[in-house]
């Protein structure tokens, strides 16, 4: 089947487009800049065509021969994102026709009641899902409130919110009913609305199977989260323009993003119906539940690999993880220090020095400030220093090594420690000799940290004016004993004879 995805580049179409290629499907992705593509791994085996949902004298190449059209575009940021969604659903619904589109398929938002007075976001959701239902192509609308995934404005509003306040002072709104849907569900539905027959072209309510107040998922988020049950206020004066301000201040958010969603809140966002299971079924185990849904969200770094899990996800968690396409302000906080050192000594010289660190060797840098931390941490019940390593050379995945754990190893080249202090978080130690194309080494360092509550994020800020002392000297250290170990060996074929000194 010829599929084409709008928003290719954004939250959901970046992840619905790797799952139709896995089950065989062609793949077209409609962008405005190919460019953002370029390095997701799964658009080598799709085809990219620039182009812009507001010009549509752009769109006829998109639409050719394509049988399944999904659009998951919004301006949902931008000055009058109602006249925007309004023009670019009439052209893409204009486009879909004129090339004898089969399907179109959309992911919309909660349909609030006839009495209300539905907010910005709400109503052109909803005017675009009438739109793309009269363009005369057989058409899908799946209604969705919250979805759970990293990456998701809703979620990461929700992530931030709970994670940096153990108390809150919060809109009443925070005790409206929703009933939020895992990402990988979403993923589901869309796949499957694909090959509806021709006579079903109607809206659907999605939603997971638990119905929630939103300060109940705050509660859940953070037992999942592992963080003590918050203090929430609600309060009368607190109005959503107020409160999207607030959300603008405490997470990464764009208040401008914010602020519409917030706006949203004031309406219950319940699913009235289940009929799309007549039409896809619910998965054996039932969908996804709301606490295994932020689990799968929360393991959106397997675990120091920030920068690489994204590469291979194609599991089914995987979406719940995220991509080199999502916003900035997505995946919640990572804190990291990273030091590389060009090192004047063979790659197997300084190897010798990472693979032997920790134990008699020490960590290379300001003793007594890695005894204090040892101490600190015996004192609050960790396993402090005194584990030392069990072999003077030698490393092995899994053992313990002083208060770290052997995650990884990859013979010459890289170690990586996991941390089994007592922090208010996760950390990893991570540490690297590369060859130069000059023959000589490079060395790169990188501490990650991941926190955990209010508590991480102050733990990073008082701990960071020491890092240039204790991970700065670390990295100028081993490189220097690497240096110092290559110049006792004597010379090695293909290595400079002359010592460079230590470098930086």
């Amino acid at each position: 089947m010829r599929c084409l995805v709008t928003g290719a580049t954004g939250y959901l179409g970046g992840r619905l487009a790797p799952r139709l290629l896995a089950q065989g499907h062609t793949v077209r992705c409609l962008v405005r800049a190919a460019g953002r593509l370029r390095d997701v791994p799964w658009a080598a085996r799709a085809e990219v065509v620039e182009g812009d949902l507001r010009r549509p004298e752009t769109l006829p190449a998109a639409f050719a021969d394509v049988e399944v059209a999904y659009y998951l575009v919004h301006s949902l940021g931008q000055a009058d994102f109602e006249a925007a969604d309004r023009e670019a659903a009439g052209n893409f619904a204009t486009a879909a026709r004129a090339a004898g589109v089969r399907r179109i398929v959309y992911l919309g938002g909660p349909e609030p009641a006839a009495d209300d007075h539905p907010s910005p976001h709400l109503r052109s959701r909803a005017e675009v899902g009438r739109i793309l239902l009269a363009s005369g192509v057989p058409t899908v609308v799946l209604r969705a409130a919250v979805i759970i995934g990293s990456g998701s404005a809703s979620f990461e509003m929700l992530r931030h919110l709970t994670e940096r306040l153990p108390v809150m002072v919060t809109p009443r709104w925070v005790r409206n009913r929703i009933q939020p849907i895992a990402v990988r569900d979403v993923l589901r539905y869309l796949i499957g609305c694909a090959t509806l027959p021709p006579e079903v072209s109607r809206a659907f309510d999605v939603g997971g199977p638990d119905v929630l107040t939103f300060g109940d998922t705050m509660q859940r988020y953070a037992a999942v989260a592992g963080l003590r049950r918050r203090l929430i206020l609600p309060v009368r004066p607190l109005t959503p323009s107020l409160s999207s301000h607030w959300v603008g201040v405490v997470t990464p958010v764009p208040n401008r993003i914010a602020r519409p969603l917030v706006e949203s809140l004031v309406h219950e966002a319940v699913a009235h119906e289940h009929d799309i299971a007549r039409h896809v079924p619910d998965p054996p185990g039932g969908l996804t539940g709301f606490d295994e849904a932020v689990r799968l969200a929360l393991t959106r770094v397997r675990d120091a690999e920030v920068e690489t899990r994204w590469s291979t996800a194609s599991g089914p968690d995987a979406p719940a993880e995220p991509l080199p396409s999502d916003p900035a302000w997505s995946g919640g906080s990572t804190y990291t220090d990273r030091r590389e050192r060009r090192v004047d000594a063979p790659p197997e010289a300084l190897w010798r020095v990472i693979e032997g660190i920790g134990g008699e060797h020490g960590w290379y840098s300001f003793p007594l400030a890695w005894s204090v931390r040892g101490a600190l941490d015996r004192l609050v019940g960790g396993v402090g220093l005194r584990r030392g390593r069990r072999h003077p050379e030698r490393l092995y995945v899994g053992e313990a090594l002083d208060f770290w754990r052997v995650e990884e190893i990859v013979p010459g080249s890289l170690l990586r420690l996991r941390a089994e202090m007592r922090l208010p978080g996760r950390a990893w130690l991570e540490l690297r000799a590369d060859q130069t194309d000059d023959g000589v080494s490079r060395y790169v360092q990188r501490a990650v940290f991941l926190p955990r509550g209010l508590a991480g994020h102050a733990y990073w800020a008082a701990v960071a004016p020491f890092h240039a002392l204790v991970f700065g000297g670390m990295a100028r250290n081993i490189a220097r004993a690497a240096e110092q170990a290559a110049r006792a060996a004597g010379p090695t074929p293909g290595h400079p004879t002359t010592p460079r000194g230590a470098a930086g």
